[in-house]
């Protein structure tokens, strides 16, 4: 095995250390008998979608250069990659799922030319096809220029003119997404100004403005959103009719069923999967994932499936193993049932951010209290100066959902969390009690206890949909769901 590269290439072509040297016949060979290939292209139909939020981008910055790449491949190993997914923002103004490429909208004096730098496909006049892990060989048929420009409706370029192109811009006059292409913040200085959060205030701004716009979802959207919760109903349907009533099973193993359903029915998970067991379900991000269920024990499920447009559902389940919650379980259950409902009927638009969060955190308060928990009042306990209560829930009722899992997290205070829901936004409600194994504050039959539910929710100009209503959530509802389940048996995604 030859460690050493004798051919001449640069280490950055693609290549690896411990690739053959090949022999001059060999390379003479691969370079002949090929036939040329065309894929069949059309354009998408989300296509014009993406053009209308490039416009209501180039509205926002009105004579300037805006840049927005998408990211690279990211090591996970030595010369091994994590699957690429693209950079939100950049996916969400073109489409475009493949690595390295950039947008440039370029200012023409009444909005902004928009050309799409990507690599093309690799050229049958070299070496690229079948030596480079980016040719065509090793990874698959990229598409050509026009290929590319037809599907998504964009001007395209090579990628290997960025270079020149990025090199003529005025730091005051260009604004960069930074953080996602070290070439690109290399190849554009940043401007000499003010700097919010560690990066130029301008730069900032572009990528405020973009989290805003996705603020509201138009119906394409909404679209996908509902594709990734069908998807990952059935992802719990699946994790149930394995989960057995009278044994442990592992919680890699659920883990790795809805994973499946994930990859087969969309692009991937949309965040790594929360599976707790027993105590476990008390971690807030339990991603470990070694654990195993036990009869008599609960449950707590936080899965979502990223669908093949990359938005992605947000579902959290708490599932009694043996079937049947024990009489304190429903009682902690139903305090965050009741806790979520109160939340979503508050939801209409106009309704501030902070009261849907008031709202759910009052009822968790009066439950608290009710299981003998809270050193003070009610009203003590939600005093701004105390929120004791929160010793139990740490985190808010929710957040925003969409292309992220944590949708529009550039956003600013006052239009996100300081601000009001407005028609067309989706957020989670998602309040939950946990009560931490070593906590000397709660009787010892609550030790050990974590309970969340969670759910998708559309705003509408009446009041809130459940988009993820497929899946039960009262305690009765739930029980005869899992026995349905159960009883129906495991099945392979088809």
């Amino acid at each position: 095995m030859s460690e050493d590269r004798t051919d001449g290439q640069p280490p950055d072509d693609g290549t690896e250390s411990h690739d053959p040297d090949f022999p001059e016949a060999f390379l003479s060979f691969m370079r002949q008998g090929w036939r040329d290939t065309t894929l069949p292209i059309g354009p998408r139909v989300e296509v014009p979608n993406h053009a209308k939020r490039r416009a209501a981008l180039s509205a926002a910055f009105p004579g300037e250069t805006l840049v927005i790449p998408t990211g690279g491949e990211k090591v996970r190993a030595n010369d091994t990659e994590y699957r690429f997914r693209p950079g939100s923002d950049f996916a969400y103004l073109t489409g475009d799922p493949d690595p390295d490429s950039v947008l440039v909208l370029r200012p023409n004096g009444s909005g902004h030319d928009a050309v799409l730098y990507m690599r093309p496909r690799s050229s049958r006049d070299n070496d690229e096809f079948f030596r480079s892990r980016h040719g065509e060989l090793w990874v698959g048929r990229r598409h050509t220029l026009a290929e590319k420009s037809t599907e998504l409706g964009l001007p395209t370029a090579d990628l290997a003119e960025l270079e020149a192109a990025l090199a003529d811009l005025a730091p005051g006059r260009t604004r960069v997404l930074r953080g996602f292409d070290a070439r690109v913040d290399a190849a554009v200085r940043p401007y000499d100004g003010p700097r919010e959060e560690g990066q130029p205030a301008r730069d900032r701004e572009l990528a405020i403005a973009i989290s805003e716009l996705k603020l509201v979802k138009d119906e394409w959207e909404i679209a996908q959103l509902q594709d990734a919760i069908d998807a990952t109903v059935r992802g719990f349907e699946d994790v149930a009719r394995v989960l057995p009533a009278d044994r442990g099973v592992s919680e890699r193993l659920l883990e790795g069923i809805f994973a499946l359903r994930a990859r087969h029915d969309g692009n991937d998970v949309g965040y790594g999967s929360i599976v707790g067991a027993g105590e476990h379900a008390t971690i807030l991000h339990w991603v470990h994932n070694h654990g195993t269920t036990r009869p008599g024990e609960l449950l707590l499920m936080d899965m979502g499936v990223e669908n093949r447009n990359l938005y992605t559902a947000d579902v959290t389940r708490v599932l009694p193993v043996n079937g049947r919650f024990n009489p304190l379980q429903r009682q902690v259950y139903d305090v965050v049932y009741a806790s979520q409902q109160a939340g979503i009927d508050a939801i209409r638009p106009g309704v501030p951010f902070k009261d849907v969060h008031r709202t759910c955190m009052r009822v968790l308060a009066e439950g608290l209290h009710d299981l003998g928990l809270l050193p003070v009042s009610v009203d003590e306990a939600m005093d701004e100066k105390s929120t004791v209560y929160r010793r139990w829930t740490l985190h808010g009722f929710g957040h925003m959902l969409g292309i992220d899992v944590h949708d529009c997290s550039n956003a600013r205070k006052e239009a996100y969390r300081d601000g009001a829901l407005g028609e067309g936004y989706v957020l989670t409600v998602e309040p939950g009690l946990y009560f931490q194994p070593e906590d000397d504050l709660v009787p010892e039959e609550l030790r050990g206890v974590g309970i969340r539910i969670e759910d998708d929710i559309l705003v509408t100009a009446t009041g809130a949909v459940n988009l993820s209503a497929g899946l039960p959530r009262a305690a009765d509802e739930v029980e005869t769901w899992l026995a349905e389940q159960r009883e129906a048996g495991p099945r392979l995604p088809g």
